[in-house]
């Protein structure tokens, strides 16, 4: 039997503030590190404070404030960063848009992922696959 599989979109970057015309572009920008000011949009745009933002994607402290000054995140950080993004992105369609309403899920303790919050499981390459299958199921109405 042949199984057809829905392909979820992959988000754009948008909630980075990024306008990006192709995956290899996106990759280029990835290997240099996407500038600072690409948290600051995500921030924004969840109203999740900057520093948790930062400290999901593993930056202390002081390097923070480090590349705050320098403008840049580094390569490492720019993935995580996308991938939280994106994580953001495959709610908000969950949620038909709606933003403080997935920002709450994300935020929320699930019990699919063993008791931990969507937004918590992501900071993790292999939690974020997790959280997005959760969000493929939900979207299909399979409830674990």
């Amino acid at each position: 039997m042949l199984r057809v599989l829905t392909k979820i979109p992959v988000p754009s970057g948008s909630s980075l503030g990024l306008k990006l015309s192709s995956t290899p572009h996106l990759i280029r920008e990835l290997r240099r590190g996407l500038p600072f000011h690409t948290l600051e949009a995500l921030s924004s745009k969840t109203e999740i404070p900057l520093r948790e933002l930062a400290a999901l994607i593993g930056l202390p402290s002081r390097t923070f404030a480090r590349r705050k000054s320098t403008g840049r995140l580094a390569p490492a950080e720019s993935e995580r960063l996308l991938r939280i993004s994106r994580i953001f992105e495959f709610s908000v369609n969950l949620f038909n848009g709606r933003v403080p309403e997935a920002v709450a899920w994300l935020r929320s303790p699930n019990r699919a992922l063993a008791g931990s919050a969507p937004l918590e499981y992501s900071s993790i390459e292999v939690g974020a696959r997790e959280v997005e299958n959760l969000i493929g199921q939900l979207e299909h109405g399979v409830f674990p």
